[in-house]
Parts: C-alpha cells; sequence; structure tokens
C-alpha cells in the first residue's frame, strides 16, 4: 500500500469520475415501483359449472379439483370456497418453486379430470401478483350520451388507444351498457301462427351466415365464392323471413318487437355519485409504473382534446403513480436531509472545510456505485431499496467519517509532513480493522436468507440492497477516499496542529469509570434487565403499515337482496362519504370487484381517494366513514382496508390481519360456533370490521321438470329449459356484425326482467305443433332458501371469523381474543382452532427473525475471532454488541413503535454497528499496548476513538431522523427501523465508552496478573 494513493492518483481519480456519471445513468435508467416485484406464489383457480347448488358442486366439482391439485409438486397450502354454481380454489406453493412452472402443472392436473366434471364447466387459472389490481383508473363522462354509447367509446376507441402503451398489460372497461337487438315475440300471435321459439331460433341460424362455395377459375383469374347471407342492421333483422307456407310470408317483424337495447347486467358502476363507465388500467409484472403512469396521462390528454366526441371526456379516480411518486421522493428527500445534517455533523466535530468536502464528495461516489450495482442486478427504484439506502446511509458516513478522521488525526499529530507521505500511513493503519468492522455489518444481513413468507420476499430485497451498499462504501471508502483527500490537500496539505495531542488522550473521566467497574456491571444488568422486561411489553406487528391516501370498502348486502334495493342502501352509505371533507374523490362497483374474485349480486367494493392536503390519517378517515354507515345501514356488512394492503392480503391467504379458523364436519355446528367467536371478538377492544366468516347465497327456484307429462307433449327437458330461460333471462339465438364489432341477438319475452314468480308460475310453454300449456301442469316450482358457501383449507371444512385492527396492535389484540375464546367456547370432539391471517405470518417470521438474530450474532463473533484470534475479546465485544438491544427496545417503548419485522431488522442491525465501533477500539488499544500499560493503551484508545465515536453516531442519528419522524409519504414502512437503530446508537455511546474499556481493563489485568 505504501505511496499506492499517490502513484495511482490519477487513474483512480479517473475511475471516480466514470462512477459518478455510471451512477447519473444508472439512476436515469432504472426503473421505479411502489415494491419490489416479487412472484407470490399463489395459483387461482375459478370453476363456473352453473347454478348448481352447494352441495352438488362441492361433491362433483371442488373436491375432484382440490384431489388433482394436491398433487402438484411444491403446494404447501389448498383453500377452497365453495359457493352456487362456482368455486374458488387457491393454491398457495412453496417460495422456491418456479410459479409459472407450478401454473402449467396445475392446468396439466386440471386437464386430467376435467372429463369427469360436469358438461359445461368453465375454468379459468391465473398466477397472482402485485399487477392484478389496476394502477389507474378512470371515468369516462359524457352528459346527454347513453350507456350504450359511452360503453361503445370506452371499448372501441379508449381501450385500444391507452393499450399501445408500452408496460400497459390490460385496459379493463367497466360499467356502461352493452348493445344488442332483442326479439320480444308475441305468445298469442306465434300460437296462432303455429310458430315456436325453436323456429325462429333455426330461421335466423340458418340465414345469418358468411361462408365460403369455393374458388372458381376464369379467363386466368381465380376468384373466391362466398355466399353472404349476413344480417347487418336491424333493419333486415325485422325483416327476416320466419315462414312461408306457401299463402303467406311471416316476418320477424309481424310476430314480435325488435329493437336495439342495453343488456341485462346485474352490476352498478357508480362514480361520485353517477352512473360511470370505468377504465381500469393494468401493468405488466417488471414494467415502469412511472413510465407507463406518465405515457397514460399523455394519451389520455390526447383522447380529450382530439379523439373523443364533443362533450366526452375522461377524468382520474385512482393514480398509484401518485403515490408511489410521493413515497420515492420523500424517502429521497429523508435521505438528502439526513446526509447533509451528518456533514454538519463533520464540520462541527472536525473543524475542517476539507475534511467535510472530502466525505461530501466520497458519500455520492458510494451511491454511484451502489445505484450501479442495483442496476446491473436488475434491481428497481422502490421503497425497499431506497429504504435500504437511507437507512445505510449511517453506516456509509460511519465509513468515511473513520477514515478521514485517522487521516486528519495524524495530520494533526504530524502538521509538517506532507499529506502524501501520511496517506499510505493512515489507511494501510486502518486496513485490518476496516476489513473486520466491514465484515461485522455485512455477515448480519446474511441470515435473512432464513426469512420466508411475503416479509422474507420484500425484506429480502432491503436486506441484499444494503449488503450492496455497505460493500460499495467499503471499496469507496478505501480506494476512493484517500484519493480525493489527496486531491483537495493541495501540494503541501498542512492543517492546523492539534493542540497538546497527549493531554486528551489522558481523560480523566475515562480513568473514573475504569476504577470503578461497579458502574459499568450496574449498567450492564439494567441494559439485561431492561430486555428481559420491556420486550413482553412492546406492541407487535407485521409488516410495518404505510398511510396510503386511499381506501378500500368492501361490502356486502342481506343475502337475497335485489340489485336495486342493494344500489338504494349504498347510495345512502354515499351520502356520508361526500361528506367527510378528506374525501377528494370516489368509485363503486357492484357486482363486480377489482381483481380475481367470485362476486354476488349483493356485493362488491368501493375505491375512495383522499385528498393530499389533509389533516387526518387514512384511519381517522376510516373509522369516521364506519361509524357513519354501521349507524345508518347496519344491514351492511362492511370491511375497510388500503389500496396496497389490500393487494397483499389478496396475495396471502388472508386479507384481514385477524383470522380465527375454526375446524369441523358439520356445517351447521360449525356456524353455530363461529357466530360465537365473532361475538367474542366483536367484544374486544381494537378489533373493527368483525365478520363471522358465513357467506349465504340469496334464496333460489327450483324449476322440477315433470319428465313424463313432457314426453306425453313430445318436449324434451332441454326444450323446457330453453323456453324457461326466454321468459327470464332470454337466449342469444345469434350475432350481428357490425364495423369491428359483434352484437349479440337476444330471443325473449316481453317484460322478461321484471318477471315476478306468480308471472313464473303462470307462464306458458309452447308444444311442437305451436300450441300454450301452462307451466305448473309440466313442471313444479319451489322456494329454496339460500344455502352457505363452504370453505375449505387442506381438504378439511373450516370457517373463517375475520376482523380488523382498529388503533391497536396485533400481538395483544390476538392475545386477548385467544383468552376470552379458550374460556368461553368450548368444542365437540373433532373440532379445534387455529390463528392465520397477518398474526400466523408475524409469528413465524419473529420465529425466523430470533435465529436469524443467533446467526448473525455468531458471524459477528466469528468474524471478530477471525481477525484478533482471541476468543474472550471475541466474547466481550459481541456481549457488548448485544447489550444495544436493550436501546432499541426502549426507543420503541417510549415511542410506542410496534415490535415487526422492520424494527427487528433495526434491532439486528445495531449488533454489527456497535461491533464494527468495538474493533476500531481494541484495534487502537492493542497498537498501543506495545508501548504502553493496559491502563494508559485503554484510556488512549476510547480519547482517540472518541471524536470519530461521536462523529458516528450523531451523524448517524441525524441521518436517520427524518425517517424516524415519519417526514414525507410511504416514511412509514421504515420508521421503525430507524427508531431502533437510533435507540441503539443512544445506548451504544455509554457501552462503547465507559462499559467496554472497564471490561477491557479487568480483561487484561486478569491476563497480565496470571503468570504472577
Amino acid at each position: 500500500m505504501k505511496d499506492f494513493f499517490v502513484r495511482y492518483k490519477n487513474p483512480v481519480t479517473v475511475i471516480l469520475v466514470i462512477l459518478l456519471a455510471g451512477g447519473v445513468f444508472a439512476y436515469v435508467r432504472m426503473q421505479t415501483s411502489l415494491f419490489p416485484e416479487v412472484t407470490f406464489p399463489k395459483i387461482k383457480i375459478i370453476a363456473d359449472s352453473g347454478l348448481q347448488p352447494v352441495n352438488k358442486m362441492m361433491i362433483t366439482v371442488t373436491k375432484p379439483l382440490e384431489n388433482t391439485i394436491k398433487q402438484v409438486p411444491g403446494l404447501q397450502q389448498i383453500r377452497s370456497i365453495t359457493s352456487r354454481g362456482s368455486c374458488e380454489i387457491s393454491a398457495f406453493m412453496d417460495w422456491n418453486v418456479n410459479v409459472d412452472l407450478s401454473k402449467q402443472q396445475v392446468e396439466s392436473a386440471i386437464a386430467e379430470v376435467k372429463g369427469a366434471l360436469p358438461p359445461g364447466t368453465d375454468i379459468t387459472v391465473a398466477k397472482m401478483n402485485p399487477s392484478i389490481l389496476p394502477v389507474m383508473g378512470y371515468v369516462i363522462e359524457g352528459p346527454g350520451r347513453s350507456n350504450i354509447d359511452l360503453n361503445l367509446i370506452a371499448n372501441y376507441t379508449v381501450k385500444p388507444f391507452i393499450s399501445q402503451v408500452e408496460g400497459v398489460s390490460e385496459v379493463r372497461v367497466t360499467g356502461g351498457k352493452t348493445k344488442e337487438f332483442v326479439v320480444e315475440p308475441d305468445q298469442q300471435k306465434m300460437s296462432a301462427l303455429g310458430l315456436t321459439p325453436a323456429a325462429i331460433s333455426t330461421a335466423l341460424s340458418t340465414t345469418n351466415f358468411l361462408t365460403s362455395n369455393g374458388y372458381l377459375s376464369d379467363y386466368d383469374r381465380l376468384y373466391l365464392s362466398t355466399t353472404n347471407a349476413a344480417i347487418e342492421n336491424l333493419n333486415q333483422l325485422q325483416n327476416l323471413v320466419i315462414s312461408n307456407d306457401g299463402k303467406r310470408i311471416i316476418r320477424l317483424k309481424d310476430i314480435g318487437e325488435v329493437k336495439i337495447a342495453e343488456q341485462v347486467e346485474y352490476i352498478r358502476i357508480n362514480a361520485n355519485g353517477k352512473k360511470a363507465v370505468l377504465i381500469a388500467v393494468l401493468k405488466q409484472p417488471d414494467s415502469n409504473l412511472i413510465a407507463i403512469s406518465d405515457a397514460v396521462e399523455a394519451k389520455v390528454k390526447i383522447l380529450n382534446s382530439r379523439i373523443l366526441p364533443k362533450g366526452v371526456k375522461l377524468t382520474p379516480y385512482y393514480i398509484q403513480a401518485d403515490f408511489v411518486h410521493d413515497s420515492i421522493r420523500s424517502v429521497t428527500d429523508s435521505l438528502l436531509i439526513g446526509l447533509l445534517l451528518a456533514i454538519v455533523v463533520t464540520v462541527i466535530f472536525l473543524r475542517s472545510l476539507k475534511a467535510s468536502l472530502v466525505i461530501l464528495i466520497t458519500i455520492p461516489l458510494t451511491l454511484s456505485l451502489t445505484l450501479i450495482v442495483l442496476f446491473v442486478l436488475g434491481y428497481t427504484f422502490n421503497i425497499m431499496t431506497l429504504g435500504a439506502i437511507a437507512a445505510a446511509i449511517g453506516l456509509i458516513i460511519d465509513d468515511a467519517i473513520v477514515v478521514v478522521e485517522q487521516i486528519h488525526r495524524t495530520h494533526e499529530e504530524h502538521p509538517e509532513t506532507p499529506t502524501r507521505e501520511l496517506l499510505s500511513k493512515s489507511v494501510g493503519y486502518l486496513l485490518p480493522a476496516m476489513v473486520g468492522s466491514s465484515l461485522t455489518t455485512i455477515v448480519i444481513f446474511f441470515p435473512f436468507v432464513l426469512l420466508s413468507g411475503v416479509a422474507g420476499a420484500y425484506f429480502k430485497i432491503l436486506t441484499n440492497t444494503m449488503i450492496i451498499t455497505l460493500v460499495c462504501s467499503y471499496l469507496v471508502t478505501w480506494l476512493g477516499l484517500p484519493v480525493v483527500y489527496l486531491l483537495l490537500s493541495g501540494k503541501r496539505g498542512k492543517v492546523k496542529p492539534a493542540e497538546t495531542p497527549e493531554s486528551h488522550k489522558k481523560e480523566a473521566w475515562i480513568a473514573f469509570f475504569m476504577h470503578r467497574p461497579i458502574l459499568s456491571i450496574g449498567f450492564t444488568i439494567i441494559m439485561i434487565v431492561v430486555v428481559v422486561l420491556v420486550a413482553p411489553l412492546l406492541e407487535t406487528g407485521f409488516l410495518p403499515e404505510m398511510d396510503e391516501g386511499s381506501i378500500v370498502l368492501d361490502y356486502t348486502s342481506p343475502p337475497g337482496t335485489s340489485l336495486d334495493e342493494t344500489d338504494r342502501m349504498l347510495r345512502e352509505a354515499e351520502k356520508i362519504i361526500v361528506n367527510v371533507p378528506e374525501v377528494a374523490s370516489y368509485s363503486r362497483r357492484t357486482g363486480t370487484q377489482m381483481g380475481f374474485f367470485i362476486t354476488e349480486p349483493n356485493s362488491g367494493d368501493y375505491l375512495i381517494q383522499l385528498k393530499k392536503d389533509r389533516q387526518r390519517t387514512t384511519n381517522d378517515v376510516i373509522d369516521e366513514i364506519r361509524k357513519g354507515i354501521e349507524s345508518t345501514q347496519p344491514a351492511l356488512v362492511i370491511d375497510f382496508g388500503q389500496v396496497i394492503g389490500d393487494m397483499l392480503g389478496d396475495l396471502m391467504s388472508s386479507t384481514q390481519p385477524i383470522e380465527i379458523k375454526i375446524y369441523g364436519n358439520n356445517q351447521q355446528l360449525l356456524q353455530k360456533i363461529a357466530k360465537q367467536v365473532a361475538a367474542i371478538t366483536s367484544h374486544v377492544k381494537g378489533t373493527a370490521d368483525v365478520f363471522n366468516g358465513i357467506v349465504i347465497a340469496g334464496p333460489s327456484v327450483n324449476v322440477r321438470p315433470d319428465n313424463q307429462r313432457l314426453a306425453q307433449y313430445r318436449l324434451t327437458p332441454a326444450d323446457f329449459q330453453y323456453q324457461l330461460q326466454t321468459q327470464l333471462e332470454g337466449n342469444v339465438i345469434g350475432s350481428i356484425f357490425e364495423k369491428e364489432q359483434q352484437t349479440n341477438v337476444r330471443l325473449k319475452y316481453p317484460n322478461a326482467t321484471g318477471t315476478s314468480l306468480n308471472n313464473l308460475q303462470n307462464g306458458q310453454i309452447f308444444l311442437p305443433d305451436g300450441k300454450l300449456k301452462p307451466i305448473s301442469e309440466l313442471a313444479s316450482i319451489q322456494i329454496e332458501a339460500g344455502s352457505a358457501e363452504i370453505e375449505r383449507e387442506n381438504l378439511q371444512s373450516m370457517i373463517p371469523v375475520t376482523a380488523r385492527l382498529d388503533n391497536r396492535d396485533l400481538g395483544s389484540t390476538i392475545a386477548e381474543i385467544q383468552q376470552k375464546i379458550n374460556a368461553q367456547v368450548h368444542l365437540p370432539q373433532g373440532y379445534h382452532i387455529a390463528y392465520g391471517g397477518a398474526y400466523q405470518e408475524q409469528q413465524k417470521s419473529f420465529s425466523e427473525l430470533l435465529l436469524i438474530l443467533i446467526a448473525a450474532a455468531m458471524l459477528v463473533f466469528a468474524s471478530i475471532l477471525f481477525l484478533f484470534r482471541e476468543i474472550r475479546i471475541a466474547f466481550l465485544i459481541i456481549c457488548i454488541a448485544v447489550l444495544g438491544i436493550a436501546g432499541s427496545l426502549l426507543a420503541l417503548f417510549f415511542t410506542g413503535t410496534a415490535l415487526n419485522v422492520g424494527s427487528y431488522t433495526g434491532i439486528i442491525m445495531i449488533i454489527g454497528i456497535i461491533a464494527e465501533n468495538a474493533i476500531f477500539t481494541f484495534l487502537q488499544f492493542r497498537k498501543s499496548q506495545q508501548t504502553g500499560n493496559v491502563h494508559d493503551s485503554i484510556v488512549y484508545a476510547i480519547s482517540t476513538r472518541l471524536r470519530p465515536k461521536l462523529m458516528t453516531a450523531f451523524g448517524a442519528i441525524i441521518a436517520l431522523m427524518p425517517i424516524a419522524l415519519e417526514i414525507g409519504t410511504g416514511a412509514q414502512l421504515h420508521q421503525p427501523l430507524a427508531i431502533a437503530v437510533i435507540g441503539g446508537f443512544v445506548i451504544a455511546l455509554p457501552l462503547l465508552l465507559i462499559v467496554y474499556p472497564t471490561y477491557l481493563l479487568l480483561l487484561f489485568r486478569e491476563k497480565r496478573e496470571a503468570p504472577e
């Protein structure tokens, strides 16, 4: 290393300039998203088999599918929900499997049993990922235009235009009305003419076609011959010939009304109190959210200004990129603010503009190299990677401060010696400690590979980024910083001499504490007591929560409630929503939902967007809306969440943090226990949106044809069902091509949608000769009460009682629920209760984090042992480092911050940070011991390292303070980590400056006196 920095100053300078340019390039080119692109190992299967009863659906569809999917390799858990005519199966795979391959294996397994399923069963298989929810939402507004017009504009103008944007996977249109041609025949006229509904269908199918006749060759030319009998418009459809008996021609318009109408759909879409058409934009995985958002907004401006008809415009109701942009900007601002404040600390302590400039230049170099590595590895700018850099900024400053302070102090002690002569000596002196200290802060993140589940998926990205950042920091600090210092030093590089260098190395306060070991022992005992007593008192959670500024409100009206009545109840609820001053806009879906779910007509969701400049938090607004709806619309079952939190819940097994799973075989008994558990849970303080897990499908009308009577009149059950459907929903009997769209032709009787039960019973069926017979003579009609959905987990029946948290931590809430359920619920033989949701993930993650904490401590111990080759020294340093946990716990306790995955990560980090500082102190002590006694060497080491320790601690604390104070959007995610690290730094000072030297004196005095 001798003269290395002098001889290679110019090459290293060029490399540093290239690093800065590469960092700028990586910064510009890196994609931006809210979270890292993580593929969740969840595959969802939805099967639709008409309107089969729940019990039959379970036997004929759900169980065969479950049994075959259970055989797919890598499957960890399978859950199913069976409702009337449909089932939803969620297959949770191992996190290490290839989800795309698993999806193919699931599809292959389903294909093997599909032949045994009921005919007409439609199965959809989808891989679940964060892109299942829209990232942008727009409302199409066109006063005076019909719902059909708006739907056509959305599907054939807006959708294709926005789909051109690179990275957009789907443009989903919801709402409006679909155009269709409706044929409403008069039964009496048809009967008088001897016609049946089948005759109309046959006439259309044999007339409305375009087909090829073959090729025709004539005069060396080849022609394709076609027969075009296609119906192209309403007039042609009205004049379609149904019958010609030689006496008269009967056209379609002769026997009924033929018109253009809206297709009947059991959904309602509402935006800000008005019927609307919603446009949802979904992005492809691994695409740049900010770039997509900007491109879509540019397309929307073009649509509004030049393409859409006059009076029609697109208005945004949800833009996720705004929250992402705000979050990324606030984390970046926190990083820069913290960095500048840390530079101020450096200036105050070193009283040297040059030394401060060196740090100010070195940190951007470190960040540039970090960005280059992240870019090469395919990482994105997201809240985890930026948060990791912001959390590591204290350690980056630490590395830079240690080296700069060492060079600066050496210069103070030898003011006449040129910088170029001192540089290699200063860095060479620190090199062993730099290697060991950097190793201790890096190895603590290695065990995070043990963290599994959603916490592991996201926090591994955070820890990997921190490892990359710290390695880059070490390389830049070791090779780049001395060159920067050299460049700023000029030819002589003299500094002001230190005042009496020896005087500050014999600080009386150090000796005072060293000669009173009882104080250090007492402090150690206090720290141990703090760990033992405070840890159980902490609130506990799972993942840190964020205030997104958007609310998802899921709702369900009572089973069997009509769409109109559900809509009326929701309009009353909307009066409460619009009166909340923080609400900017909202959209509502009834009969459909965001995401990939089975949705009944009596359920749906709201997406409520809040104003940015609001005084209250999202949770406060949720509380107000919840109280208002519960008091005015008690029949509605409601559930609140936030968009991203809801998305993560959908990708896991439960969207709610509290999930109490009751297992058993008898559905009636399960429902009874579930109601009891729900009642207990609702009376526990801190719970909200409690749901007993019992979902009842609406009542049904069961029409059972009499096969003997049908045979007597030469009717088949299929003929009977076809005519019955004509009286209700109608039958699609063909289609008409118009421009680039295909419009259905539907056959149904007049006022079919308004058919009552009495009308159905008095309805009539055509016999083959055209005569009419009452339905009551051919079939029996029964009304059946709604049946409950059946939910299963790993092939066992189960009902999940769910709830959300309301201003209380997860751990204490679950503990109280468990205590009350154990005392009040007596389970029959064969029944048991398990706790899932976020609590299950929390317990799993906490056990893994404890293992990670132990493994990290052992790795730090091994690193120190490898560096100093003395077990007692390694044991002393690791004990001092572990005691620092007490500071983190106290900080969490006094700030009311929950112990969650984020704060746990901060606790693990503090072990490496304290160990790093202890290594430098011991290196200084061992060097001094070669020329002096133990006592003076310890005093010298502590006093020499006092300034860098204080600079490091204050610099890191100030750098993390903006995040700890929750300044900016998205800061809540990393606030627990920042608080834990700051608390550890505060306790680290007395541990390193008082306790550590005392134990060093005891340890080495004993060692020296032993031979005597």
